[in-house]
């Protein structure tokens, strides 16, 4: 379980966050760093349309493997491509074979976990998931990105990137072998009667009824809104802290942008979480979800705040970003409990929500790919202002989106 979700957050936290302070580093206009990572983030929206041709594999723990060792060869040729004249294109080029092998090995991670153990076990572990993924996330931001700033000052960004990448190249391969050796083996002849043609037709029945649901629209409307600010806040804020005093940023370096998200940054992704579930769970989830609306506007406010202030000292700014992050984490807890609630029930369940969580990726990657021209244009100050304008919608949006029909407490959602 440990190896298991560290590498599946290890590989997804490359792509989406790592990724682009990386670029900062290099040189690349903000526009251009938001565009190509929303572009990469797409293969985690469009995954559930490949994830039930992996039911035709005889093993999943083949299929984990494998995309382990993709991830591993991927970092690997990432430390060779940033080497290159033409480094920006052959990153891209790279950062994408990494982030399809790392959806489809999140696909195969879940199923394997789901096929070997009985339903007890499966709760029993379920919180073990969310942990050591989220340990993945303290791993890349607070030890690898420290790291990299450290070594920076000694042999320039594109040799210390270079570096790191090696460092986890060697990491996510050993990783691998290690649960190549111990994974469970089992093989899923259960479904050895089923075809490529009777799995597509089987797709495109889930994808109709997804559609056909009452009041769908207005719930991915709802969804799309609810992503739309976070996803400009969330693309644009790391950038900020790098960004020169003179260009309008707060001028931090690299191992200080470590120390405030890869630590105090995502301790309190992880208390928001929690206490996020815990207050959905006593309130019910349609009594919870203005709270949550708002909480989600949280780190626009916070983002304005620091672009307006530009405050110099890092405990200033670390208890900021620390703010930032807990109404992030207490918030989100709303968007995946609405899905599993008023959007997944039905014929088919489990299909409908991982559809819906494509299109909650969908819409963060939507206000993502903007968000680097708008902030260009306006400037970091009336860029964050504008972003609290778009958490307006979500929460006008409230008085017309389905809501689960019986209100009833329910469980926290692991971070």
């Amino acid at each position: 379980m440990p190896t298991l979700y560290f590498v599946q957050g290890m590989q997804f936290f490359v792509v989406m966050l790592i990724a682009g302070l990386m670029f900062k580093n290099l040189g690349v206009a903000n526009d251009q760093i938001a565009r190509w990572t929303a572009v990469l983030g797409l293969a985690w929206a469009i995954k559930p349309l490949w994830s039930p041709f992996l039911e035709l594999a005889r093993s999943k723990k083949l299929i984990v493997v494998a995309m382990q060792y993709a991830g591993a060869v991927g970092l690997g040729l990432m430390a060779l491509a940033l080497q290159l004249p033409h480094w920006f294109a052959a990153a891209i080029i790279v950062l994408f074979l990494i982030a399809y092998a790392s959806a489809t090995h999140d696909i195969a991670c879940d199923g394997l976990y789901m096929s070997s153990l009985d339903e007890k076990r499966q709760a029993v572990y379920a919180g073990w998931q969310g942990a050591f993924f989220n340990c993945a996330r303290f791993f890349i931001t607070g030890v690898v990105l420290k790291i990299a700033g450290s070594l920076e000052t000694s042999m320039g960004a594109a040799n210390a990137w270079s570096t790191v990448f090696l460092m986890l190249a060697g990491l996510v391969a050993v990783l691998a072998t290690y649960n190549a050796r111990t994974l469970p083996g089992t093989l899923t002849t259960e479904h050895s009667e089923m075809t490529a043609s009777g799995v597509a037709a089987l797709l495109k029945e889930v994808v109709i009824d997804f559609f056909q649901k009452p009041g769908i629209w207005r719930a991915v409307l709802f969804i799309v809104m609810f992503r739309f600010a976070e996803g400009q806040v969330q693309t644009i804020g790391p950038l900020f802290l790098l960004e020169a005093r003179d260009k309008g940023g707060l001028g931090l370096t690299t191992g200080q942008v470590a120390d405030v998200y890869g630590w105090v940054g995502t301790g309190s992704f992880l208390v928001g979480s929690v206490l996020g579930g815990w207050v959905t769970s006593r309130l019910s989830l349609k009594r919870a979800m203005p709270l949550l609306v708002l909480a989600m506007c949280v780190p626009n406010v916070t983002f304005y705040y620091l672009a307006s202030a530009l405050p110099a000292d890092l405990p200033h700014i670390a208890a900021a970003v620390g703010i930032e992050m807990f109404g992030y984490g207490f918030g989100f807890v709303g968007m995946i409990l609405y899905i599993m609630q008023a959007v997944a029930p039905g014929r088919f369940q489990t299909a409908h929500y991982a559809l819906g969580s494509g299109v909650m990726q969908l819409g963060f990657i939507l206000s993502k790919s903007i968000s680097g021209d708008i902030q260009l244009a306006m400037g970091y100050e009336k860029f964050f202002a504008w972003t609290i304008a778009c958490g307006v919608p979500a929460l006008l949006l409230l008085l017309w989106v389905p809501m689960p029909r019986k209100s009833q407490p329910t469980e926290a959602v692991p971070a």
